[in-house]
Formats: structure tokens, sequence, C-alpha cells
């Protein structure tokens, strides 16, 4: 096989499951039935890979697909021919008993058709049933027991059928497994293999396998394969949907291009011989119902078999090509509807027809659509109708189906009508100058409709295009360019919003207006965001009069909002002041600025370090975002990031939901997958680094993304040892940031540390090979200075640094003495104290770095007690690098609980430790450092190590222990020493 062999670990493991039961004389059946191009032969040919290896004997046989005519017994004489060249003296003695079976075997055995009366060539038949059964037992045993392959038995000729029957009911005690495969989508009513596989199905000696599509994982991991890289999620979700996790479909659609329209010739010539076998009226009937799509209600489509053009057949024929396109597996019942058999069949047969075909096919819906009126009927009749094309129709029921998908809050949905109708706008300007809105209106109820489906960019797009089209309305088009910086806003292009909504403020008239209250409104919010808390405020406070005066609550809620972010105030009055301004948004029906609300209700909790607030909010938040249709909107995102923090900061380190991350489009979800990056580092995923840096691309597009992304790729390679790297990419993300945002933004807190952790290995490495560090204690003193300088002049919320921020900055303080060379137990217990408001994680790490002070310092039953917190909760977390470095620390330390160094009886587990590291060159003095003892001590264990292994000297000993086995650990093997920093 060309493709790797992934996914499926379920079947393989039955499938060799059964073999062992074969191999201990329970021989069995077991039947894989599944679509075509499913994966059933990959799946066998990797299993007969796996257990040949363990000494299996694997042979398969074949049917070919011959019509009517069928060569007797083929699987059976292929495999029977493959097994005579694997073992041919057991082979000959059955066909010397069994003279008959010569036969299969291209012999001449028994009697010829001639000779035989009806009594001998039934006697013979069995003998040659007998025969076949006996060389399957002679080929089989215990060492080598035998897997037989019998493919696509529905092309089985009666003989092989009859054959298989009989294989079956004889088994008893053989190392025997059968694998009979099949394609169920071949399986009409009247089909000769489906009473057999009925019967054989009952037997006991028989299992069934099912073989179903691929999920989305397997189809994640199997796509990669094929393309030999990771497909974007967008191309994986068009495959899902055409190729619907089917392996052949999948592949060919990949080798064509994954984001191509047009269907390979190969795939299509596949899929429309499975129509072509059809009588002419079922085919017509299969045609028209392609028009339809994947999916059709069985009602429309037997209307729309009566509208078509010509003589409408009568109700009996569509009845009998209903059946008769359903029993040979072209179309199902599915959910109550009339399905292809595959997305891609329907796709295939749609391709094949003739373009008056198509456009007769949609005039047929059309009208049946318009004789029966049904629910969502409108979208139904613009698809049809654009595909005519009707293009007066198609934007008449365009609006309509805009209209009612925004009052059922599916905004993408929503989005997809209104942008058919501004594409047709022009083109049939008697119809749309009847629509109840302008122009520039549609335009304006397009953009929000993006916003709320996720896609804020073409939001901005839309916006853009109702200023140009508001004319000279003041009102209009100041209202135009408020919603424009709205939108903006939603972008992160906040000195663009503020522009706008200046502009906005300029053009509107001064008397009160709804339009001046959201204008207001908006500013106040843009200057907010800019870091204008003052002027935020007291815009605000102006907004919410002006809202109250013109009776426009959601203007007043909004406005209330930012009054409660921007005003320096405590969290309990701040969280006060946003319910009552949640209670005005949920009243006024502004979904938006409801978001909005609880969004701050969340980060206001979160941010005070109430984490079970903020955990509770953000659950409601979310799930309100789901119900109105707004979970990738922007406001609905963000609830999602804070519900994957502080799920992390919780110490629940499991990845999220596929739905949690991916249904969003490009940028929602790689903003999420920056957020999970938390997590992924912590648990140590092995490409968390990878994943990091494959944002890089949307750095430009969200500054908070390259922080989460980037902070988080710094820590990884922390962890994965490479400290050197890690602080040059922590200069390049913070660089980036700050030239976005303000230079003393407040996640540099966080970077940071990070970075400062990143040197301090950098430099505990230097001292440790006896090198001057004096360089990197100084850059260390520089990147204190520029946290604590961000902590000073960084403009917090409240105007005081939060629980979270406090902790960082005094983790750099403490991460700053490790660079130092200081073993600061006050500075690590600080840190510790500051984390107390829940971050488990982080706690965990720092009780690590505290025991690691706490030995150098002397105290080792406090240091013990530390370590074994943070031992217990990276172990209860799933945090794998952090287990492995505290265990590290306490085996190094010795504070009770490590493993003993190998070495057994001959050296003791401190002298096994000293030897591994003066293998790899260190000075008495570097051992002592890393194992917490004086030179003097690592002196008098080397002279131990000497005596007990006869050696001269410090390189001989290395030599005999390497010969002996003792320095047996995959870290001496490989030329590394344990670390006081992260290992992984």
């Amino acid at each position: 096989m060309s493709t790797p062999f992934v996914a499926r670990t379920e079947q393989v493991a039955r499938l060799a499951q059964a073999l062992d039961r074969a191999r201990t004389g329970a021989p069995t059946l077991v039947l894989l039935g599944a679509d075509a191009g499913v994966g059933k032969t990959r799946l066998l040919r990797h299993v007969g890979d796996v257990v040949a290896a363990g000494g299996a004997r694997v042979v398969t046989g074949h049917c070919v697909d011959l019509g009517e005519i069928g060569l007797p017994y083929l699987p059976f004489a292929e495999a029977l021919g493959v097994l005579r060249g694997t073992d041919p003296t057991a082979v000959a003695r059955v066909v010397e008993a069994r003279p008959a079976l010569g036969r299969l075997l291209g012999g001449t055995g028994g009697r010829t058709s001639e000779d035989a009366g009806p009594a001998d060539a039934a006697d013979e038949r069995r003998e040659l049933f007998e025969g076949v059964l006996e060389v399957l037992a002679a080929c089989a045993s215990t060492e080598h027991p035998l897997l037989l392959v019998l493919e696509d038995l529905h092309w089985a000729d009666a003989s092989s059928r009859d054959l298989l029957r009989f294989v079956v009911s004889r088994l008893s005690d053989q190392p025997l497994l059968v694998v009979a495969t099949y394609r169920t989508d071949d399986l009409h009513r009247r089909h000769p293999w489906r009473p057999v596989a009925a019967e054989l199905a009952r037997h006991p000696r028989s299992s069934h396998l099912a073989l179903a599509p691929f999920t989305d994982d397997e189809l994640r991991e199997f796509a990669a394969a094929v393309a030999g890289r990771a497909l974007p999620e967008d191309q994986l979700h068009r495959l899902r949907e055409r190729a619907e996790g089917n392996a052949y479909f999948t592949e060919e659609l990949i080798e064509a291009g994954a984001d191509a329209d047009a269907l390979p010739w190969s795939l299509a010539d596949v899929l429309r011989t499975r129509v072509e076998r059809l009588d002419a009226a079922t085919v017509r009937l299969v045609q028209l119902a392609s028009a339809a799509g994947r999916r059709v209600d069985e009602p429309l489509l037997r209307a729309a078999a009566q509208a078509g053009p010509g003589a409408a057949p009568a109700v009996g024929a569509v009845d009998a090509a209903l059946r008769e396109a359903v029993a040979q597996h072209v179309l199902v019942v599915e959910d109550g509807r009339i399905a292809f058999r595959h997305a891609l069949l329907a796709e295939a047969v749609y391709a094949d027809l003739l373009p008056g075909e198509a456009a007769a096919a949609h005039r047929a819906f059309l009208a049946a659509l318009d004789a029966t009126p049904t629910p969502g009927a409108a979208a139904q009749r613009a698809a049809h109708a654009l595909r005519v094309p009707d293009l007066p129709v198609a934007l008449g029921a365009s609006w309509e189906a805009a209209v009612q998908a925004a009052r059922v809050l599916a905004p993408a949905e929503e989005l997809r009508h209104l942008e058919v109708v501004l594409r047709l706008w022009d083109a049939v300007p008697e119809v749309a100058a009847g629509l109840p809105a302008s122009h520039a209106a549609v335009l304006r109820t397009a953009a929000a409709a993006a916003s709320r489906a996720g896609e804020s960019e073409r939001a901005v797009q839309l916006a853009r295009g109702a200023v140009a089209a508001a004319g000279d309305d003041p009102l209009a088009r100041g209202g135009a360019r408020t919603d424009l910086a709205r939108h903006l806003l939603g972008t992160e292009s906040v000195d663009a919003a503020l522009a706008e909504a200046s502009a906005a403020l300029v053009e509107l008239p001064d008397a009160p207006s709804r339009e001046r209250a959201w204008a207001l409104a908006t500013f106040a919010r843009a200057a907010l965001n800019a870091g204008r808390e003052d002027e935020a405020t007291e815009t605000a406070a102006r907004a919410a009069q002006v809202a109250r005066e013109v009776g426009d609550v959601a203007a007043e809620s909004d406005a209330l909002t930012t009054a409660a972010v921007g005003e320096q105030i405590d969290h309990e009055r701040s969280a006060q002041l946003l319910t009552e301004a949640l209670a005005r948004a949920v009243a006024s029906g502004d979904h938006a600025t409801e978001l909005r609300t609880r969004y701050n209700l969340t980060s206001t909790a979160y941010y005070a370090g109430d984490l079970v607030r903020a955990a509770h909010e953000a659950d409601v938040g979310h799930r309100r975002a789901v119900e109105l249709g707004m979970a990738w909107a922007p406001y609905g995102v963000d609830l999602q990031m804070f519900r994957l923090l502080v799920r992390y900061v919780g110490g629940d380190l499991a990845p999220p939901a596929a739905d949690e991350v991916a249904g969003g489009r490009g940028e929602v979800r790689a903003f999420l997958t920056s957020v999970e990056l938390y997590a992924a580092v912590a648990r140590g995923d092995g490409d968390a680094v990878e994943r990091a840096l494959a944002l890089e691309p949307w750095w430009p597009r969200d500054p908070l993304l390259t922080q989460l992304a980037g902070g988080n790729a710094v820590d990884a390679l922390t962890w994965r040892g490479e400290p050197a790297r890690a602080v040059a990419y922590a200069d390049r993300v913070d660089t980036h940031v700050r030239s976005v945002w303000s230079p003393e933004y407040l996640g540099g807190i966080w970077l940071g540390a990070l970075a400062l952790a990143a040197v301090a290995d950098l430099a505990d490495a230097r001292r440790a090979a006896g090198q001057d560090d004096a360089d990197l204690v100084a850059d260390a003193d520089a990147r204190l200075a520029r946290v604590v300088r961000t902590a000073d002049e960084g403009r917090p919320r409240g105007g005081t640094l939060g629980p979270e921020g406090r902790a960082w900055l005094a983790r750099a303080h403490a991460e700053h003495a490790r660079a130092a060379g200081r073993a600061d137990v006050e500075a690590w217990s600080t840190a510790l104290a500051e984390l107390a408001y829940g971050h488990r994680y982080e706690t965990a790490r720092v009780r690590w770095r505290l025991a690691e002070a706490l030995v150098a310092r002397g105290d080792r039953g406090a240091a013990a007690t530390e370590a074994q917190a943070a031992l217990a909760e990276a172990h209860a977390m799933g945090a794998a690098p952090l287990a492995e470095a505290v265990a590290d620390l306490v085996r190094r330390a010795r504070l009770g609980g490590a493993p003993a160094a190998p070495g057994g009886d001959v050296l003791t587990a401190r002298e096994s430790e000293v030897l591994t590291l003066v293998a790899q060159g260190l000075s008495n003095r570097q051992v002592g450092e890393r194992l917490f003892i004086s030179g003097k001590t690592v002196s008098v264990h080397v002279s131990n190590v000497l005596a007990k292994l006869g050696a001269s000297g410090r390189t001989e000993a290395v030599a005999i222990a390497h010969r002996r086995g003792l320095l047996g650990t995959a870290a001496a093997r490989e030329g590394r020493v344990s670390a006081t920093g992260p290992t992984v």
C-alpha cells in the first residue's frame, strides 16, 4: 500500500484476538461487511502483516465480478494454490488421499464428468469439500495458525458459497480463522449472498465485525497520511461532507486536490456504474433526486416527478422506480427522507446531467414547492431558482429565506441568503425595489449577520459597503459608520473603530436620537479599548443619558457595560453594575450587547481571582451564545476562551471536545487553539511547539493570539530542553506584540516570567559546566526591570494588578533569583502565596522550584513536603513534564520515594548517580552541584566506585560500568544527565 495504515484500532484488536482464540483450538468465522471503499482490504492487509510477523500463515482468495458466469471455487482455488507453495508436502498428502481436490489445483484428479453419474458426482463434490477442509487444517498449527481471507463474496459463485458453508459447519478445533468480506451496498433484496450471510451469521462459530466510516479524528489522521501533511480544518470539513468517512473516496479526493470541487474522473466513473445498471425510469427519478442534493423529502420528490416535463408518470410508476432505486442501494431511506447512499453519488449523478436536464429538474422542484408550500420552502425555492436560473424568483425567495433564518437565530444561513440578495440586486431592480429594505439597510443587516456568524472580516467589508451606500442622509450615514466601528472592534482594529465612531458623532445631529446614543456608546467602548479610560467613562455616561432620553435600552446597557469596566472600582461593585447592564440587555433583545456584558462579567470575575464565579459566568454565557446561534461571534468566542482558560487554571488538562475548538472558522479556530496550548504544554504533548509555531500566519491578525501561542511555545521549548531557543522566541513574540499594543501590555509580565525561567535554565547549565554566566545574569536583570516597569505602568482592570498578574510578577522575581544563582526561598514562597487564588498547575510548578531552593538551603524536611505535594498534584493533573522534573529532584536530592538507580548490589544508588555524571565528563564540584552534595563527598564516592570496579581511574571505571550494564539507564546511554531545570 502506498498510504500508511491508520486508525481501525478496535477492528485490528478484534481480529488479532480471534486468531489467538483459533490458535488455542477455537476456530472462528468473521463476517466483515461494509460499503465499497470503506477500507476492508486495507484493514485485512494490515492485520495480515501484523499476524504474519507473529508466526501466522496468511492466505487470501478473491472473488471476481463475472456477472452471471462465475468461476467455480475461485477464491478457494487461489488460496489452496498459495498454500501448496507454502507447504507443498502437506497439500500433496491431502490430494493423494482426496484425488478430487486435484481439480482445484490444476490437476485431473477424480473421475471425468463423462464417467461420473449423479451419485458419483455428489461423492466427488463431498470429497472435494472434505479435501479443502483437510488442507486448511493440515497447513495450520498452534505455532502457525492460519488466517484465510475470502474477499468480495458478494461476487462469489454458488459453488464457492456452498463450500464456505461446508467449511464453517465443520469447524471444531482447527487453528483456523476465516474472514469473509462483502459489500453491503451491493446486496439488493434478491442477491444470492444475502441468505448465505444470514445463515452463516447464526452459526455459533461466527461473529460480525462492523467497519464504519472514519470518525473525524480518524479522518484527520488518514488525510494527513495521504497528503503527507496535516490538512487545514476547512478542507477536512469539506472532505468529511463529501467523502463521509469513506477511505477510498477520501484518498481519491485528496489526490485530485482536497479543495477542488470537481470529482476526479476515476471516482466519478466508479460511482456512475451503480446508476447505469438501473432501468430508464429509475435513472430519470435518480437524476431528478440529484437536483435536490444529498437528501430530499419523499413527498416533494414525488411531486417534482409529477411536475416534470412531458407526460406525468403514473403514481405506480414512481413507486416502482423509487423502490428499485432503494433495492439497488442507490437511494436509501434516512431519517424518514429519501437520500443517496453516498453524498458523492449524488454529486456524480448531478454532474452527469446536461444543462437542459438540470434546469428542467430544478423547474420541477420549483413547481412542486409552489404547489405545496412547506416550512423552509423559501430557502429551497431560492436554491432551485438560482439553478434554473429564474432570477426574480431567486431574489424574492432569498430575502424571505433570510428573514426566516434570522427568526430562528441562524446567522450563517441568514448571511448566505442576504449575500444572494445583494448579488442579484442590480440584476432585477424591479424586484429589489419591492423589498421592505433599502440597499444600504440590507448591507447593514448582512454585516450584523456576518458578525453573529463569526465572520468578522466579512462584517467589516459589508459595513464599509453600507457606509458608501448610505447617501447623504446624516442619520443613515452616521448609523452606518457606528455599525462599521463596532465591527472593526470585533477585528481588534481599535484605532480605526475610534476614527469611525468619531466621524459618526460629527455627521449625526446633536439632538438626542437612537443613532447618537449608539455612536456615543460605541465611541466610549473604542476609547476604553484604546486605553483612554477617563474619556471612555465620561462618554459612556453621556451615551447612557441620551439612550434613556430616547428609550433605547440596548444602547443604555452597552454604555453601562463600558462604564462598569472602565471605572476603577472594586470587583463586587463592577459585577453589580454589569449585572444591572445585563438585565437591560436581555430585556432589550440586543443579543450582541447581552453577550458583551456576559463576557465582561466573566472576565471581571477571572481577573479578580474569583475562579468559581468566572467558571459559572463563562458556562452560562457560552450556553446562551449557542442558543442565540452566536457561539462563533466575537463575544461568543471570548466566552469559550474563558471556559478553556478557567478549566486549565483549575487543573483540568484534558483536551477540549472537537466542537469546542474546531467548530469555528479559520481565525476563530486558530485563536481557540492558542488557548488550548496552555493545557497541551502542561500535559507534555510532543507536538505542542509545532502547533504553536503553525499559528504564526495569524499573528498579524490578532496580537492576543500571538501572545498566547508565543508564550506557550516559549514554555514548551523550555520544557523540551531548548532554553536558548525559548529566549529568542520570547523576544520575537514580545517585539511583535509591543508593536501592536502598548509597550506595557500586561501579558508581558507572563511572557517575561517565562523568558526568565529559560534564562535561568541557561545560567544553571553554564554554572554546572564551570562557565561564566555574567552575561546571562545581566540579561536577567534587564528582563526583570522590564517586567517590573510593565507591572507599574500597565493599565490593569480596576486600576490595580490582579491576583494573576501579582503571581506572575512574583514568579519573575523568583526566576530572576534562580538565574543569578541564588536559592531564594522567600521569593518562591511569595510566588506560592500569590497563587492562592487557585491556579492549580502553576502552584504545583512553584512548589517544585521552592523545594529545590529549600534543598539548596539545607532544609530537607520542608523540601520533601513541597516536593511530594507538587508530585502528587502533577500526577493527579496528568502534567507529565512537571511530574518527571519533580521526581528527578526527589531522586537527586534523596528526599524519599525516589526510584533506585541502576547498579544492583555492586554500586549503591548514590554511587551509581555519581558515576553517571562522571561519565559525562563533569568534575567533582559540578557533580556535587547537581546532586546537592559537597565536592569532597563526591570524591569519596568516586574512590569507592574505583575500588568496587577494580579500576585505576575514572575513565576505566566508566568503561567497566558500560560493559557490565551498570550505566543502563536511557539517560546514561544517550549521554544525558539529570538537570536542575525541566526535562522531557
